[in-house]
């Protein structure tokens, strides 16, 4: 029996707030909004909006700390770690989010023995800030910091692990083709829906503990389920 492991997104996913949009909400100056526009009507990509945005917070480091203080986690998730833990699956962070932001939130619960894979988030004096992009590929269609989908690359061996997607934005759409399932919610879902990615919904990783015994006993069949309209996230920082 071929083995799994997990690809899992951040913001929006673990996180029940976008840890970059509270950043620039509390602490960048207010030019970082006119870069999101200009993100949206495809006027720049995503990695170069970012990082233009990053360069616009204004915060010492005990500031950015409190902003992550004050953002939750789905309080599943540590339960989730743990069942994943007992059957021996592998998880990995996989985020176009910064590296500070989801360190800090995930040592505040005790999960910063986990993996991740995302965007740097570098301090150049006392208060500015910069973001490098060790994940990038210059292939990627969605310009992204953290090209998921280059990561998500594996070599052809048919005994290789299959990969399950855990997501809800924006950065997941292109790697969700690439995985064998998807645990899926927000826009997400709605994407593997439309282009008949074999998924599940979730609400949240209470879903995700139920759904896993399914999963690992072969009793997925596969077909895409319907899907429902749920409420899309702001940001792009998935």
């Amino acid at each position: 029996m071929r083995s799994w492991k997990i690809l899992c997104d951040f913001d929006g996913t673990i996180s029940l707030r976008d840890a970059t949009d509270e950043l620039l909400e509390q602490c960048a100056q207010p030019q970082w909004r006119e870069l999101e526009q200009e993100w949206r009507s495809g006027a720049i990509g995503s990695r170069e909006c970012m990082s233009r945005q990053v360069a616009l917070l204004d915060a010492s480091e005990q500031e950015i700390h409190r902003v992550l203080d004050g953002i939750a986690i789905d309080p599943a998730f540590p339960r989730f770690i743990g069942e994943v833990s007992r059957l021996g699956i592998p998880l990995t962070i996989v985020s176009d989010g910064l590296d500070v932001a989801i360190k800090r939130i995930l040592g505040n619960h005790g999960l910063s023995h986990l993996p991740v894979v995302s965007n740097r988030l570098e301090r150049v004096d006392s208060r500015r800030w910069a973001m490098r992009s060790p994940f990038a590929d210059p292939d990627c269609r969605a310009q992204s910091g953290t090209c998921k989908c280059a990561y998500a690359r594996l070599p052809p061996p048919a005994d290789r692990a299959r990969n399950l997607l855990i997501g809800d934005g924006q950065s997941d759409v292109c790697v969700a083709s690439r995985a064998d399932f998807v645990f899926a919610k927000h826009r997400l879902l709605d994407y593997c829906g439309a282009a008949g990615i074999s998924h599940r919904p979730i609400g949240g990783f209470d879903d995700a503990i139920a759904l896993l015994p399914d999963l690992l006993a072969g009793r997925f069949d596969l077909a895409p389920l319907p899907t429902l309209s749920l409420p899309t996230k702001r940001s792009h920082y998935a």
